[in-house]
């Protein structure tokens, strides 16, 4: 009996192993994709009335963690099933995605008017966290399907405690350090209330109130790179000609162009395709 559970344990602890060492391999291969998570979603979460970033940013984790149990499911069930649909799925991803990064650069460098700003302004924090949390959804998808390509040989158990594990991680990890990231300022006053002046605390309390600003202009900055990088790397990995393309170029330049090529096309289809709809 006791020789019983002692093997029970033994193989727990075994299974454990495996779930560690493969969850760890499928970090590393999904690592590029959390960044860009991180710059996207900071982007999303910030530029709201402090009152209200932690509320936004809560709504926004719920989201996610919705999305998660969607996914987790559909992509081994997919996998199992239909191996051909997460391919169409991701493609389809990748072009929402090179559309959310181009129109924002549209938008900044050609639609500059008040009255554009002023329907923004007033719709700022539902469209952001609708926003948010579609793309996080794609980039969850992304991530699952990437961690699930690095543990395919093992076990259906293994394959689904690891994959979840990362899933979880990039939940967790991305959206702590975004909490981290808005309320930078906060702590940076607190700092300085609490210290006296041209202390070594009450600079890096300065510091860390006029850096916030500029934290989040470059976050938007990177967000929208990362969107435009993710999706021409969609793009590249699943299209032989597009790698076989301008061989001379350096792959993230590639898919930084592929992705804004797709999404401005994507963006002009959608702006023309609101402005007939205006005029009749």
């Amino acid at each position: 009996m006791a020789s019983g559970i002692f093997l029970i344990l033994d193989d727990i602890a075994l299974l454990m192993d495996d779930v560690a060492s493969m969850s760890k391999l499928a970090t590393k291969k999904t690592a590029g994709i959390l960044g860009d998570d991180l710059a996207v979603n900071a982007e999303k979460a910030t530029g709201f009335v402090s009152s209200r970033e932690l509320p936004v940013l809560w709504k926004i984790t719920k989201g996610s963690f919705f999305n998660k149990i969607i996914i987790l499911p559909a992509v081994f069930l997919l996998n199992y099933f239909l191996p051909q649909a997460i391919t169409i799925i991701l493609v389809l991803g990748g072009i929402f995605l090179a559309y959310e990064g181009a129109i924002k650069i549209i938008e900044t460098l050609f639609l500059k008017s008040n009255a554009i700003n002023e329907n923004k302004n007033s719709q700022d924090e539902a469209t952001k966290i609708k926003s948010a949390i579609t793309i996080d959804f794609i980039l969850s998808l992304e991530i699952v399907i990437i961690a699930l390509s690095t543990v395919l040989e093992k076990s259906l158990l293994i394959q689904i405690l690891s994959v979840s594990v990362v899933a979880l991680i990039a939940t967790v990890g991305v959206y702590g350090l975004v909490a981290i990231l808005v309320r930078m300022d906060d702590f940076g006053l607190y700092l300085i209330q609490k210290s006296t002046e041209n202390s070594f605390i009450n600079k890096i309390g300065v510091l860390l109130t006029k850096a916030l600003p500029w934290i989040i202009k470059t976050l938007s900055i990177l967000g929208t790179i990362a969107l435009l990088l993710v999706s021409g790397g969609i793009f590249v990995h699943k299209s032989l000609w597009l790698q076989e393309v301008l061989p001379f170029l350096p792959s993230i330049l590639k898919e930084f162009f592929t992705g804004l090529i797709v999404g401005s096309l994507v963006s002009l289809i959608v702006l023309f395709s609101k402005n007939i709809r205006k005029k009749l």
